[in-house]
């Protein structure tokens, strides 16, 4: 088969060099497109399925790691997760900590070596795939799965690339729900979840749902990650207000709640929390 690629770079002319070198070092590689920014890149590699994803760290939208986080969550059963090669600025700290992860990544601006030694990385994973089509692996497998917790964890400690630079929110109490002129003041132990909704954060107790104008990447550094999980890119639950779980054979998991009628998923890779003791 065609090996196949996809590029998530927001800088043109950082694209077409990218491109380009590509097409000296792998000739027989097949570039399906160009995303300008994480939604589209999203989009076009869940249209596309390409076989390698070279994503940008830093790009309008989401990130480069959010761009794999969505990937893996939303991903089809029935086709291979494509191999994911993150492309950085970052100096040489942070790329030590890439390393460490079983996927490879370029600097900016990629030099021919470089990229020759990551294209000598991907062709022997890609041939060992097609030598055995039949095989019944998952999609999305523990392997990569691994990765993207580790890489997402160093992202919220800041051990890793991704880190904010700014310090540790300071941890909330309370949720200050507008509504026209009234404040809603709603205790933190009484949310039962916090889902994402657009531009606004939708807070739910067991009475009464709220929007606040705020972005759930903003919020969740604010959360005691002991009492409130995130078990899905756009769900943080409290974790004394989930009764059960409920493995399903796709890999997630079905979230039943105390106090609360309606169920929540954990995504594929939010799964690992819910095993026995």
């Amino acid at each position: 088969m065609t090996p196949t690629a996809l590029i998530a770079e927001d800088e043109p002319m950082l694209a077409l060099a990218l491109q380009a070198e590509l097409g000296r070092a792998w000739p027989e590689l097949q570039v399906l497109g160009v995303a300008p920014d994480g939604p589209s890149a999203v989009a076009q590699a869940l249209q596309h399925r390409p076989r390698v994803l070279f994503l940008d760290i830093r790009m309008p939208g989401l990130s480069g790691l959010e761009v794999a986080q969505t990937l893996a969550e939303d991903w089809p059963d029935d086709a291979p997760f494509p191999l994911l090669v993150f492309v950085t600025a970052y100096d040489q700290y942070a790329l030590q900590a890439f390393e460490v992860q079983a996927v490879d990544y370029l600097v900016k601006p990629v030099t021919a070596g470089r990229l020759d030694a990551c294209v000598a990385r991907l062709q022997p994973r890609l041939s060992m795939a097609a030598a055995a089509p039949g095989a019944s692996s998952p999609a999305v497998g523990a392997e990569v799965l691994d990765q993207l917790r580790a890489l997402l964890a160093q992202a919220t400690t800041g051990a890793g690339p991704t880190a904010r630079e700014a310090p540790a929110a300071a941890r909330l109490e309370v949720i200050q729900a507008q509504v026209g002129a009234l404040v809603h003041l709603v205790p933190v132990d009484e949310v039962i979840y916090f889902e994402a909704a657009d531009k606004y954060v939708r807070v739910v107790t067991a009475d009464k749902d709220h929007l606040i104008r705020t972005s759930l990447r903003e919020l969740l550094p604010q959360l005691d990650p002991q009492r409130f999980w995130q078990v899905h890119r756009g769900t943080v639950v409290q974790a004394r207000c989930i009764a059960a779980a409920r493995r399903e054979e796709s890999g997630k998991v079905t979230l039943l709640l105390r106090g609360r009628a309606e169920t929540l998923v954990a995504s594929r890779l939010y799964a690992h929390l819910f095993k026995g003791m």
